[in-house]
């Protein structure tokens, strides 16, 4: 084993728009391990719209990176030293190790992942941290009855396309909005959406409205701006919305809302909400993911970067909607 780990440390909080200058890759001893913990050889990093929120002092809810800690973020890895009972050498584990190679966790701090039939990277996607909001977002706010009209921006991304489907398992009409027509073509033949509408189009004011003559009772919201401003004009009386993300207000001005009104004349339903809340129900949430996605009715799609040095790059693609699916970096 080598004896030099690789990290990627924040050197500076962005303003505005995140550049690969926020960063820097540095080399650093691997740490030992203390009764109780293990070493973990990373193998995936996952890449989040939330991570754009930790690189400021702002008062958020979570505390933000400080200048010249390892990047935060989700990671599955193979445990190579233990001086826990809980994990052996070999096990593959799921945790939050951050940006690098090599990481020590406390036992309490991880979880051992089932990959005998799905590849380890699913734990960091659908039956990970990006399903288990999607499913809380959805089932446990919304509350969608058979019938009902559901949508879902970013519909292709990692949280989205899970909605979307748990949606339609519970017999909704689904109306996606993503960017591109591959994107939109993926969410209605392999995803089973009633209709995907092209945030990027000059037509989609009139596009979202025209598949939308029902209006909406219940939104998954995950992006912001223009898009969330339309949505809020076509929403049912006592509808539901679940506020996951605004992902495109992240890098600019908050943008300033005309439909607002809507929250008051149609008696909305607005809970913003995060994943961690209520842990309780973590784990039966994946353990229905898991079934469903080794059943074959969970669909997911991901997009690889190469190599730690490239997680910057590919974040920064990532809040620009670069993406398909989960956003992934493979360490080795």
């Amino acid at each position: 084993m080598t004896t030099l780990n690789q990290q990627i440390i924040v050197k500076s909080f962005p303003t505005g728009w995140i550049t690969e200058d926020n960063f820097s890759l540095i080399s650093s001893p691997i740490p030992s391990i203390k009764n109780g913990q293990v070493l973990i050889k990373n193998d995936w990093l996952s890449l989040d719209p939330y991570m754009r929120g930790r690189l400021s002092n702002a008062k958020s809810y979570a505390k933000g990176v400080e200048i010249g800690q390892v990047m935060v973020g989700g990671t599955v890895g193979t445990v190579i030293e233990s001086l826990s009972p809980k994990f052996k050498v070999g096990d593959q584990v799921a945790g939050s190790t951050g940006w690098q190679l090599y990481a020590v966790a406390e036992d309490i701090a991880i979880r051992k992942i089932d990959t005998s039939k799905v590849p380890s990277s699913a734990h960091l996607g659908p039956i990970g941290m990006p399903g288990v909001t999607a499913w809380k977002g959805l089932i446990v706010i919304c509350d969608p009855k058979p019938g009902e009209t559901v949508v879902v921006d970013a519909a292709t991304g990692a949280v989205g396309s899970v909605v979307g489907q748990l949606a339609k398992a519970r017999g909704c009409r689904v109306v996606g909005i993503a960017g591109g027509k591959a994107k939109c073509d993926y969410a209605i033949n392999e995803l089973n959406l009633d209709a995907c509408i092209d945030h990027k189009s000059p037509n989609f004011q009139d596009d979202i409205k025209a598949a939308l003559p029902q209006g909406i009772d219940c939104l998954y919201e995950n992006v912001g701006g223009m898009v969330f401003d339309t949505l809020l004009s076509l929403m049912n009386p006592f509808a539901r919305i679940a506020v996951c993300g605004l992902v495109s207000e992240y890098n600019v001005e908050p943008y300033s809302y005309t439909n607002v009104r809507s929250i008051l004349i149609n008696r909305l339903k607005i809970q913003g909400f995060i994943v961690n809340d209520d842990q309780s129900n973590i784990p039966g949430i994946m353990k229905s993911l898991y079934e469903e996605l080794v059943n074959g009715r969970l669909k997911y799609k991901e997009t690889i970067a190469h190599g730690l040095e490239n997680a910057p790059k590919a974040l920064i693609g990532l809040l620009k909607g670069e993406n398909f699916g989960k956003q992934l970096v493979k360490l080795s």
